[in-house]
């Protein structure tokens, strides 16, 4: 029997995820927002359901027909709060098993991050603030849209679009309505309210975009007196969790947005936080840019944190001893889980599950028979008929550095004849490939291409040297070492030479544009939201005034020549591969003048090219864009590679 191969509508529309699983206090429960697209139009809609710590007695919570999200177990797990675009666009709301949901507050804003204070009686939550609409008014019917005017650099961020001083600010409320307040107010972003274990205390990060520069403050919420918790300028520190006693905070950061993240520890009463880690060859769940939950750590003990990491593209736990900085391994998986929720006692843990076979599901850890279960099974029928994909590991050594891979073959392989292969280029650079079902992957190795996944130099998961190997070095040996481990698989008697192909988006999209001006080895090429001219790149993306002189090691005007030498733009003339570009009109992170910079010059040097647009799409449109879109992105992609390279085997010469 022929195994079903993915159609774009199905990866779309089919797969449901199971949105951050949150274990009860007890133990006995976990609760999910399950998301699930509906219209090609509209964003995808989520409802809560709540199962048992072994997927039993799984049920809705809310009805299927609204956007809830952000579920959160009040300390005696009687309430779950969470986001809702019922009633109001967005509201906060709370809800008990059997009851209809009761609205706290709503903000014309969205908000996010809800957390329960120790007692149940307030909840701290996210939201953005104009300090020129302090009412929430909006602007008056009837008129133009107003004029904006900026004054500082980080006026915009990618998904948010122009922000002008809109800044996301931490407000408390009582859990039963009413009263609200904002606790903070200075002109930065205010993220992850977590209260301290008497109640007094609100830990937080902010981060000021300007210098790429983030820190943890500590809010007394009565007296309103704050505690700065700082490495200094340019450092980044998130993912904070209290320790039980009050007395600690544990965070991850680092002196360098490009660098390999390690553990922080601060004492109160301390000048600074402590580093506890060094060079650790783990990543922890802090990766950047991100549109996931957070993995934060979590306290075993006043000595010892549980951190969930990725090494080597595999998800894993780790204990982590707070004094020596020891790490020590838990359990790893070969898959990719999103999110950590323990219970009360620190015996169960709930993730949401990836894999190259599986995805969207929950999973729990049980601590105490060190066991990792599926609980929930809400894709097992669009997963039935599909055949389990069949994947080889791969490694090369390229100067002292181990460059690895996977490679997933298509279903019903034969080695026997020859297949087409495309090589997929992961984001960040500081981003890694592993065990995660992953939509473009899936739709074309299911549909008879074999699929290479690269971590070249700069990928994370791998320690500090490695991912910081691309620093400065764009298109370097990052490019020769997608290039050998490419050379490594064309040895092989079922790969179809006269059929290349390469896919990557955004850095991804930079080394495709790359590729393009320094080889014809290819035979078709798909290039997402491109880095094309480093130069434009650098005065137009929210992101690079900030990131840019860490990662490329200078600004335009200071050191011209590398920009210029680095720029996929300068190559662009050799260009004869034909090229697809896809880019979301409203992208802030790669703006969408990268990608017409490209179309133009590969239209005057005779390559043939196509440029999709996709209107209102972000930077991050292929995951959290309209349903629409991403059917769309998927079908363009496999149909320019089906019809440069042709799909599935052909006949050995």
């Amino acid at each position: 029997m022929t195994a079903q191969p993915w159609s774009p509508h199905e990866l779309v529309y089919g797969l449901s995820a199971a949105l951050e699983p949150q274990v009860s206090p007890d133990g006995f429960r976990i609760v999910y927002a399950l998301g699930r697209a509906d219209t090609a139009g509209a964003p995808p809609v989520a409802q809560l359901w709540v199962c048992g710590i072994d997927g039993s007695g799984g049920e809705p919570l809310t009805d299927a027909d609204h956007r809830d999200l952000f579920p959160r177990w009040s300390p005696d797990g009687g309430q779950v709060a969470f986001v809702s675009d019922r009633v109001t666009e967005r509201g906060l709301f709370t809800v008990s098993p059997g009851e209809a949901p009761v609205e706290v507050t709503h903000h014309r804003h969205p908000i996010e991050a809800p957390a329960w204070s120790q007692d149940g009686s307030r909840i701290a939550y996210v939201s953005l603030f104009d300090p020129a609409d302090p009412e929430e008014a909006g602007p008056p019917e009837g008129t133009a849209p107003a004029v904006r005017v900026t004054r500082r650099l980080d006026y915009k961020e990618d998904v948010r679009g122009y922000l002008g001083d809109l800044r996301r600010q931490i407000f408390v409320v009582d859990a039963q309505g009413g009263r609200r307040r904002m606790v903070t107010s200075e002109s930065v972003d205010h993220d992850f309210p977590r209260w301290s274990p008497d109640g007094r205390h609100l830990a937080f990060q902010t981060t000021e975009r300007v210098g790429s520069h983030s820190w943890i403050e500590v809010l007394d919420v009565e007296a309103s007196t704050v505690e700065r918790v700082d490495l200094g300028d340019l450092a980044v520190l998130n993912l904070h969790a209290w320790s039980p006693s009050g007395s600690r905070l544990i965070m991850v950061g680092g002196m360098r947005m490009t660098g390999q993240p390690e553990l922080y520890v601060y004492d109160f009463g301390s000048d600074r936080p402590r580093q506890v880690t060094d060079d650790l060859q783990v990543l922890p769940d802090a990766g950047y840019p991100s549109a996931r939950p957070p993995s934060v750590p979590v306290w075993l003990d006043e000595k010892t944190v549980l951190l969930h990491a990725a090494r080597a593209g595999a998800g894993g736990l780790y204990e982590v001893t707070v004094e020596s900085g020891e790490v020590s391994p838990v359990t790893d998986w070969k898959a990719h889980h999103v999110g950590l929720s323990v219970d009360r006692s620190l015996r169960y843990l709930a993730q949401m599950h990836s894999d190259f076979e599986r995805a969207g599901d929950v999973v729990v850890f049980d601590r105490e028979r060190a066991t990792t279960s599926m609980v929930t099974s809400h894709n097992a029928a669009a997963f039935e008929g599909r055949a389990a994909t069949h994947w080889e590991r791969l490694s090369v050594d390229r100067e002292g550095f181990p460059i690895e891979a996977w490679l997933l073959f298509p279903p019903d392989f034969r080695s026997d004849r020859r297949y087409p292969v495309v090589l997929d280029i992961h984001g960040g650079p500081q981003g890694h490939y592993g065990y995660q079902f992953n939509q473009v992957q899936q739709c074309l190795a299911s549909n008879g291409f074999l699929v290479l996944l690269v971590n070249p130099r700069g990928s994370t998961s791998y320690g500090r040297a490695f991912t910081e190997a691309v620093v400065h070095d764009w298109g370097g040996e990052d490019y020769w070492d997608l290039m050998a481990m490419l050379d490594l698989v064309v040895e092989r008697p079922y790969v179809d030479p006269e059929r290349l192909g390469a896919f990557g988006y955004s850095y991804g999209g930079y080394m495709t544009s790359w590729i393009l001006g320094h080889t014809d080895r290819f035979h078709a090429v798909v290039c997402g939201a491109p880095c094309f001219n480093l130069v434009s790149m650098f005065g137009t993306s929210d992101i690079s005034p900030f990131w840019g002189p860490l990662q490329w090691g200078a600004r335009p005007y200071e050191d011209p020549e590398w920009y210029r030498t680095h720029s996929p733009s300068t190559y662009a003339h050799k260009a004869r591969t034909p090229t697809l570009i896809v880019h979301g009109e409203s992208d802030d992170r790669c703006p969408i003048g990268q990608g017409e910079e490209m179309f133009t010059a590969l239209s005057q040097a005779g390559c043939e090219v196509q440029f999709a647009r996709y209107p209102g799409a972000s930077h991050l449109f292929p995951n959290i864009g309209f349903p629409g879109h991403r059917e769309d992105f998927l079908q363009r992609i496999l149909g320019w590679f089906d019809t440069h390279l042709g799909r599935g085997p052909r006949d050995l010469d």
